[in-house]
């Protein structure tokens, strides 16, 4: 069967039908986000407030505190241990109807658990707060706890991203493979592949004899380079030479050069520098810090480098 459905019941649903049916279109908890103001804070005596004007979802039900602060009151602990409280929204299925109440704890034993059944009857709590009452205390201290309801992923391209994202939101880019997330500040790159990309670039004096390829795995840049053979004359210690490699400018560290080392023939060491996007030379490679190359050497860059570009 299926509802709502004009074969069934005349198209009418009862409350467990409607949550059956509703609990998936938004998740459970506040509809907000950390930076928000605290739903509960301690109030005078034993006691709490619930912040005015917020809403929540608990498995698809809807929950406003009120236009104005609502107390709720916190028991008394004379059992000479500490006890711990939670401030939940409950739905409580006997009469349908979500609330923020106070769950006690037992003296010395942690938290309460949640309550999170499902069917027909029962309750199910999702958590606003913990209220920690000292033995024989007048006031008490309260730690936030707040779910809250989450953003889901869109899918969409690389140029028509949400303008307007809320921290935790995604998007899946269909046109590059990419899976990003919304920081608050900025889209972070949670999952994405390149695929083998060359970044040979001619250069007069050299001659690429193995050819120099980047991989790009979310917002890391590994780099396998060639081999390079000398074939423009002679070059003196002190002279610095580019290497026939680009790194395309998606693949580029935005503001850090990275260095590594290299063999040249006669088992020397040499160093290259790859520059940043933020450099004249940005992209290129050059050789430096070298011993002296004659024509017709060779020089053989490390593998494995890699830099972060998101």
């Amino acid at each position: 069967m299926s509802w709502p459905s004009p074969d069934y019941n005349s198209r009418a649903v009862n409350d467990s039908e409607y949550e059956a049916l509703s609990a998936r279109f938004a998740d459970d908890g506040i509809d907000g986000r950390p930076s928000d103001p605290a739903v509960v804070t301690a109030g005078p005596g034993l006691s709490v407030n619930v912040r005015a004007d917020v809403y929540g979802n608990v498995r698809g039900r809807a929950w406003y505190s009120g236009s104005t602060t609502v107390n709720l009151a916190i028991g008394a602990n004379a059992s000479g241990s500490t006890r711990i409280d939670r401030i939940v929204l409950r739905l409580d299925r006997a009469d349908w109807t979500v609330r923020a109440v106070v769950k006690a704890g037992t003296p010395g034993a942690g938290a309460p658990a949640l309550s999170q059944t499902l069917g027909e009857t029962g309750a199910y709590e999702v958590p606003l707060a913990r209220v920690t009452v000292l033995a024989g205390a007048a006031a008490v201290s309260v730690v936030r706890e707040e779910l809250f309801v989450g953003t889901r992923f869109r899918p969409c391209t690389s140029s028509t991203r949400n303008p307007y994202p809320s921290p935790g939101e995604g998007a899946f880019e269909v046109d590059t493979g990419r899976l990003l997330v919304w920081t608050g500040s900025s889209w972070s790159t949670v999952s994405s592949s390149s695929g083998t990309v060359s970044v040979d670039s001619a250069v007069s004096g050299w001659r690429i004899s193995v050819g120099s390829v980047v991989e790009m795995r979310s917002g890391v840049v590994c780099a396998r380079f060639g081999t390079f053979q000398r074939t423009g004359g002679n070059l003196a210690a002190a002279t610095e030479s580019r290497l026939p490699i680009l790194i395309p400018a998606a693949y580029r560290h935005p503001d850090r050069d990275q260095y590594g080392i290299c063999y040249t023939t006669g088992v020397n060491i040499a160093r290259v520098i790859i520059y940043s996007a933020a450099t004249p030379r940005a992209g290129q490679v050059w050789l430096v810090n070298k011993p002296a190359i004659e024509t017709d050497w060779y020089v053989l860059p490390m593998s494995g480098m890699s830099w972060v570009v998101d």
